[in-house]
């Protein structure tokens, strides 16, 4: 067998592989990298940009529905295959540019599984590589369920490579993809429902701004279904699935065309024979220090989904894998620090948030006022005739330093960032409130929300 030696070896190609890789070749290492899937990773290819092109076209159906008889006399439909070829005209090509682009940084790319066989050595096929360090940034995989019939769920990857959408499909969980699926494809005529084991979804988002969104899911005509834990599936003739569940402490069923598995993800880690390596690692990745090191293995860094540190979202990872990389090249001298990390469920309205929920908030024994509303009637929301908007903004008593900022409604997404900045830089929010924003803006809400 083969093997080649290398000072760093990469176990990724998303953006923490990425970035961490670049980061070491500039400063003279070798470094290989390795990914059992095509290279860019989940973010590029298989989630946040190609899910977000999707949900661009949805968002237009549903603003153009909401403004029927309002000054538009049609309502937009989607063309699904359309649609999918201008995704992909995104996507097709990042595999081979991610791979150039490493190659040009003179980082050797390898495609296989990489299974370590040794403290320092991982087979690829039929070649052995061996280096001096690693860093490990596998991404993430959907968790099992453990019931019979799972097979026959379709994962997110593959959701968004259907060539053609079913009359009705079923999402199997109550997270960020169960919600952003279910309105892309409402917007697209699919009768879709959300399957959640649990009281209320999304469980890190602040209550009373989801509860406000379920209504407006449901209004969606999207079918929201609570305390259902699916205990197994079957296909039937002709191919439909019968969800079998229990709500209650009884039995129900459910027959949908498809379902796909939004139910949680596990840091992708089983394959790669961690263990043969001496690397300790748990449910929520590999076990790391402060400055994102094994506890185990010196000479192993984890970043991103691999890691058990931070939040499961791409700029975390990015941020993780240069710091990895800098304490792998120079010592650990910089310790991780995340800071506030806004977050968006791109849903219609969507439904963003940066900090503390109210709830975490009372835990903590912190002293703090909490103003909220419902802004349906606002300018903002009015002309787009949005269904439902809402805010909910958490100010510290004495610093009045803004501990968290929850919306829903038009351009959350973009709204919240200000709210990170504001949080990161320590801006109190009657500094905030003196702002002078454009207008209308939904940026120049903020001052009425303080």
């Amino acid at each position: 067998m083969e093997t080649r030696e290398f000072d760093v070896l990469v176990i990724g190609t998303g953006e923490g592989g990425t970035t961490a890789a670049q980061k070491c070749a500039t400063a003279g290492k070798r470094v290989a990298i390795v990914d059992v899937l095509p290279f860019g990773g989940t973010c590029a290819l298989r989630g946040c940009d190609p899910k977000k092109v999707l949900i661009g076209a949805a968002e237009t159906v549903a603003r153009s529905r909401q403004l029927l008889g309002h000054g538009l006399d049609t309502a937009a439909t989607v063309a699904w295959a359309d649609l999918m070829r201008f995704k992909n005209s995104f996507t097709g090509k990042v595999p081979a540019a991610r791979e150039a682009s490493l190659q040009k940084a003179g980082i050797g790319t390898y495609h296989g599984l990489a299974r370590f066989t040794g403290s320092h050595t991982v087979q690829v096929g039929d070649q052995e590589l061996r280096a001096k360090q690693f860093i490990i940034a596998a991404g993430a995989r959907p968790r099992p369920l453990g019931i019979p019939g799972e097979e026959l769920l379709v994962d997110s990857t593959a959701f968004l490579e259907l060539a053609e959408l079913p009359a009705d499909l079923t999402l199997i969980g109550g997270g960020y993809i169960a919600f952003e699926f279910a309105h892309l494809v409402a917007r697209c005529g699919v009768a879709a429902r959300i399957l959640h084991r649990g009281a209320r979804p999304l469980v890190h988002f602040d209550a009373d701004l989801v509860a406000h969104l379920v209504t407006a899911s449901r209004e969606a005509g999207i079918e929201v279904v609570l305390d259902t834990v699916l205990t197994g599936i079957a296909q039937e003739p002709g191919g439909r699935l019968r969800l079998r569940a229990e709500s209650g402490g009884h039995v129900v069923n459910y027959s949908a065309a498809l379902a796909v598995h939004a139910a949680g993800r596990e840091p992708n880690l089983a394959a790669l024979d961690l263990d043969r390596a001496g690397i300790a690692y748990g449910p929520a990745g590999v076990t790391v220090n402060e400055f994102l090191q094994s506890t185990s293995h010196p000479d192993v860094y984890a970043v991103g989904d691999a890691a058990a540190s931070g939040l499961p979202l791409t700029p975390v990872a990015a941020k993780a894998a240069f710091v990895a990389a800098s304490n792998l090249l120079k010592g650990n001298h910089t310790p991780i620090a995340y800071g506030v990390v806004p977050t968006t469920v791109f849903s219609h309205p969507p439904l963003a948030a940066v900090g503390l929920t109210e709830a975490e908030a009372t835990r903590q024994g912190l002293k703090f006022t909490a103003k909220s509303e419902l802004t349906t009637d606002w300018f903002t929301a009015r002309r787009l005739r949005e269904p439902v908007s809402a805010y909910k903004v958490l100010v510290e008593e004495g610093s009045g330093q803004v501990l968290g900022a929850h919306l829903l409604g038009p351009d959350a997404d973009e709204v919240i960032n200000l709210f990170a900045v504001a949080m990161h830089a320590k801006l109190p929010a009657r500094e905030l409130q003196k702002l002078v924003f454009a207008y209308p803006t939904s940026a120049s809400d903020i001052v009425y929300m303080l």
